[in-house]
């Protein structure tokens, strides 16, 4: 969200950069008109670097942007591998402790009908 805001920030002032340079080139292009017909017009030059440089500013905030979104890929990747790695070591306890119930259930089992071997003296 905050990459949002902040892209919102940059794009409302560089939205007014860019109007008062269309404004400074629309003066330059028409004292340039009012000059001398056939002359160089140096508000075409002026107009393409203006041109490059917003565009240049739009394109390494959307590079920035881009990085930063594969990094929270390769992070949530590496998060969810982790996950996995975690349930499947829960899993396995799981299944252990079924076991162990079942192997519990069964001795008590076993006592309550008394078909288990009595313990001697000589055994404890």
């Amino acid at each position: 969200m905050s990459a949002i805001r902040r892209l919102g920030e940059i794009d409302q002032a560089t939205n007014r950069g860019f109007e008062g340079e269309i404004r400074e080139f629309i003066r330059r292009d028409a004292n340039a008109r009012r000059g001398t017909p056939g002359a160089p017009n140096p508000g075409v030059d002026s107009a393409g670097d203006l041109i490059n440089r917003v565009a240049g500013a739009s394109i390494a905030e959307v590079d920035r942007l881009i990085a930063e979104l594969q990094g929270v890929r390769d992070m949530l990747h590496h998060e969810g591998e982790r996950v996995r790695h975690e349930l499947s070591g829960y899993a396995g306890l799981a299944q252990s402790a079924m076991h162990s119930m079942k192997v519990l259930s069964d001795t008590l089992a076993q006592f309550k009908t008394g078909t288990y071997p009595a313990r001697t003296e000589a055994a404890e």
